[in-house]
């Protein structure tokens, strides 16, 4: 099958309404996504989930979802509290506090308690501060870890949603209601559009949206969980791996829909419905056989010119509970860096030994600035500007040429451009040429403008 141009228009449509959805900031339609799960399960022929769960970000979600499926114990709660014993013990977890009773939702604060392992609770008594040399960290953190606090929020989350600690998720259902629908629907696809029309589909339909969403936001966000999880909490680490993407699957999504405007007989659409829905109204989340557990989109995307995570003064992806992913044109800082770019100075640049860091560093201080500030040196100088020269510890040169836009503004000055050229260059002329993919002898310009 060929696709018109007409058909092809109509696929880019859909692609720029999905990737809108896919970029969505802001509270989720709770309600709209939440039929969106029944009907995915519906579609796959199973019950749908008794209860569901709502949670800030993907972090706290996944979190929720390691408790409740088990890899993750939860925290034993505090003494005096009155909450219900678990109803099957977890893997490895302590049995439940003398005197816990139904009703409560009373979970540790953060703090020295939240350091308290399940296993070492399980003999302790009143007091419990006074052991606190002795106890191990529950299951779920790394030997010697403290139980982070934004994991004791979100099992207090669980509480006030109604989870009783012990009750269990079931078996992961994501096999069925998002793998084998989306295998299904391909099939389908390739069938009625055969290999060449399915490619063509592919590229009209996916072609921005796959690098857009899946490797400048979805692909980073993935990243940064898993990292996270694995320093902080590494036991809910796989729950990354079982994650549905909600809006984020609108990537694939766009090129099924299309494939379903152009080939209606073929009803690719009708069990990934329930899929779409939940994708156009939430963010990532959780199917397991009793529960789902879903979460909030980000509060906050920026990105640069091209896509990728971009902000220097806060969060460049950041959810309603305070998780959030800093990025200098796609790559990931450290928050602290993020706090300390607007305070630069020549002296803290030049003392990171870290290239990386030093270069997002450079990019937010300015080359320019840098260079005049931090004593560079002019090594030449001819027609089409000067070039200058700043050696930077542990990495290559920064070199740069300084040229004058030869077209003067309406004030009748000239603009300044700085352009960061290969290190080895040794001539203003020999750099400009490099800019527009040429040697120095072949740039010849008739006109500068």
């Amino acid at each position: 099958m060929r696709l018109t141009h007409t058909q092809e228009s109509m696929a880019a449509a859909i692609e720029d309404q999905w990737l809108a959805a896919a970029m969505e900031t802001g509270p989720a339609d709770r309600a709209a996504a939440e039929e969106g799960v029944r009907e995915a399960y519906r579609l796959a022929s199973a019950e749908p989930p008794e209860r569901i769960y709502w949670f800030g970000s993907p972090r706290a979600a996944a979190a929720a979802a390691a408790l409740l499926s088990g890899p993750v114990d939860p925290i034993p709660e505090a003494p005096g509290t009155t909450s219900p014993p678990p109803a099957v013990a977890p893997s490895g977890a302590a049995a439940p506090q003398a005197g816990a009773g139904p009703g409560s939702s009373a979970v540790p604060p953060a703090g020295a308690e939240l350091g308290l392992g399940a296993a070492s609770l399980a003999g302790a008594g009143p007091g419990l501060g006074a052991d606190s040399e002795a106890v191990r960290p529950p299951v779920g953190a790394g030997p010697g870890q403290e139980i982070p606090e934004w994991f004791a929020e979100a099992q207090a989350e669980l509480r006030r949603q109604g989870w009783t600690p012990g009750a269990r998720a079931g078996r992961s259902m994501r096999g069925l209601v998002r793998t084998a629908p989306w295998a299904a629907a391909r099939k389908a696809a390739l069938v009625a559009l055969g290999a060449d029309g399915w490619a063509q589909l592919s590229a009209a339909a996916g072609r921005r949206s796959w690098p857009l969403v899946m490797d400048m936001v979805a692909g980073r966000l993935r990243s940064r969980l898993s990292e996270d999880l694995a320093a902080e909490l590494p036991a809910a680490g796989p729950a990354v791996l079982d994650a549905v993407y909600g809006q984020h699957d609108g990537a694939w999504l766009s090129t099924f829909e299309a494939a379903a405007r152009v080939c209606p007989e073929a009803d690719l659409m009708t069990n990934l419905a329930g899929l779409a829905r939940v994708a156009r109204h939430s963010g990532w989340w959780w199917a397991f056989e009793r529960v789902a557990v879903l979460s909030e989109r980000p509060v906050t995307l920026a990105r640069d010119n091209v896509g990728r995570l971009h902000r220097g003064e806060g969060p460049a992806m950041e959810f309603t509970d305070g998780y959030g992913l800093w990025a200098w044109r796609g790559m990931p800082i450290p928050s602290d860096l993020a706090a300390e770019l607007p305070s630069l100075t020549v002296d803290r640049v030049r003392r990171e030994t870290n290239a990386e860091i030093r270069r997002v560093m450079l990019e937010h201080f300015g080359y320019e600035r840098y260079l005049s500030e931090a004593g560079a040196t002019q090594i030449n100088s001819d027609e089409t500007g000067t070039l200058w020269l700043l050696h930077l510890p542990g990495d290559e040169p920064l070199v740069m040429v300084e040229v004058i836009n030869s077209t003067p503004e309406p004030d009748g000055t000239s603009r300044v451009y700085w352009l960061r050229v290969p290190p080895q260059t040794r001539s203003a002329r020999e750099g400009v040429a490099w800019t527009f993919g040429l040697t120095e002898q072949e740039y010849q310009p008739l006109i500068q403008t």
